[in-house]
């Protein structure tokens, strides 16, 4: 099954907002709350799409005909790409009833484990969204990161305990859903984190820890000061915050910044094999994909997934090989072309 079939299967599955675009691009569900689009005009999730195109990749084939090697490991734990299903939440809410949140994790948590890579898990006011993620991801032997919220810190550690007992190897948070109206209903509130905070959260975990929502260097260091094992480049998809950069033009720096202290991954509007090729060229160590797995889920389920996989990979595949690199680690700044 090929990845434009699965696509072609999604479309009406999606409930009345996503339309499983051939390219997913921000630009026809835009400002669609309820849906995959934003809270304001929609103008940065299709930023973070359109910064990648304009990004160009160096093509260098005088080189040693050799096999691309595309393996990655994350805080000890390997994969057989650089890439991650990223955490997404309220599937009846935003693409329609075909699939709750613990029926979509419990098809996406063990196909990317079988394709070789890993799905980041979302989180919900729903106390059974977590539970549902931690179990899905005990079942797939610890292949999964449950990523929580930034609720409040009690809530944030009952959330831990519940990860920590389905035996993850890892954990994040996104705290840049800080934005997200329905956090700051919260009693106590829920949203923003200061340093300390932080540090109190990440040493109560006790395994490596991913703040994803980092957008600044200054950012950046203040997760490293906090203990974060890494970061996710992120402004939620560009959901949350119009007139925001796209990721792709502060990665560099940030990586640049920190990249030798800490993992580095990224997210927002890449679509291709290419653009994870891009990715790594600017700095990042892995990246994360959010919306096309939807569409995968909702389109072929397992087989889907899969399918998506196998199609990521053969594109990164062929750029290594295009540009004349044969490992992850051969991917640098000079593999890419920006005006």
């Amino acid at each position: 099954m090929t990845y434009q079939e699965v696509l072609a299967a999604a479309r009406g599955q999606m409930g009345p907002f996503c339309k499983a675009c051939p390219i997913c691009n921000g630009i026809a569900c835009k400002n669609t709350v309820p849906g995959p689009g934003a809270k304001g005009l929609g103008t940065g999730f299709i930023r973070n799409y359109a910064k990648w195109q304009e990004i160009c990749v160096n093509m260098d084939t005088i080189c040693e005909n050799q096999p691309v090697d595309t393996s990655f490991r994350l805080f000890g734990e390997s994969f057989a790409y650089p890439f991650f299903a990223a955490p997404i939440g309220a599937m009846k809410l935003h693409y329609g009833d075909k699939y709750d949140d613990r029926g979509y994790n419990d098809i996406l948590v063990p196909a990317c484990a079988n394709s070789g890579i890993a799905a980041f898990t979302g989180d919900g006011v729903d106390a059974t969204v977590m539970q549902g993620a931690c179990a899905a991801i005990e079942k797939a032997n610890g292949v999964g990161v449950p990523t929580i919220k930034p609720w409040n810190i009690e809530l944030v550690k009952e959330k831990i305990d519940l990860a920590k007992a389905a035996d993850v190897k890892m954990l994040a948070m996104d705290i840049d859903a800080a934005g997200l109206p329905f956090l700051k209903n919260m009693t106590p509130p829920a949203g923003s984190k200061t340093v300390a905070e932080l540090k109190e959260i990440i040493a109560y975990a006790g395994v490596p820890f991913i703040l994803k929502g980092i957008m600044t260097v200054k950012g950046a260091q203040k997760a490293l000061e906090a203990g974060a094992a890494g970061i996710v480049v992120s402004n939620h998809g560009g959901r949350v915050l119009d007139q925001c950069p796209a990721t792709a033009e502060v990665l560099a720096q940030i990586a640049d910044a920190v990249g030798d202290k800490m993992t580095i991954l990224v997210d927002g509007g890449i679509r291709s094999g290419m653009d994870v090729f891009k990715a790594l060229a600017l700095g990042a160590d892995a990246v994360l994909i959010g919306r096309p797995f939807v569409n995968a889920v909702y389109g072929a389920a397992e087989d889907g997934v899969a399918a998506y996989v196998a199609h990521l990979g053969a594109e990164l595949k062929d750029t290594m090989a295009m540009c004349g690199v044969h490992s992850l680690q051969e991917i640098t700044r000079e593999c890419i072309f920006q005006k």
